[in-house]
């Protein structure tokens, strides 16, 4: 299964972002193989609608779940439209959150942020 997460940086250490929509990245990680790669969002560079956008890259790479500490509710709706689970992160690591995720220890995120803004975090 390939899921993502919006990280700070290029790097496993690297903590995940608060914003899911405004992240500068995004980590791809597929737990069948431990393949791993990093993606620009590019999201980021619209004033408004940055999680919808985002949402969509996710969906467009194939993830099928999103590790982020908050999403908001229409880009919420875009992934679940699109089959994609929405997981609450843990604090710490993106390692961190990868090995939770893969222990069965994530929960879905249940509270969606739909109060955050009005670029869809």
């Amino acid at each position: 299964m390939k899921i993502a997460i919006p990280v700070d940086e290029k790097r496993p250490e690297s903590s995940v972002c608060l914003s899911f929509g405004r992240a500068p990245y995004f980590l791809f990680y597929d737990t069948t193989t431990s393949e791993t790669y990093y993606l620009d969002n590019s999201a980021i560079e619209n004033p408004s609608g940055a999680g919808i956008r985002a949402a969509q890259i996710i969906v467009d790479h194939g993830a099928k779940a999103l590790l982020t500490p908050r999403c908001g509710e229409n880009a919420q709706e875009v992934l679940l439209r699109s089959e994609v689970l929405v997981y609450q992160s843990i604090p710490g690591t993106v390692k961190e959150n990868i090995d939770a995720f893969e222990a069965g220890e994530l929960t879905l995120l249940s509270d969606l942020d739909s109060g955050a803004g009005h670029d869809g975090r």
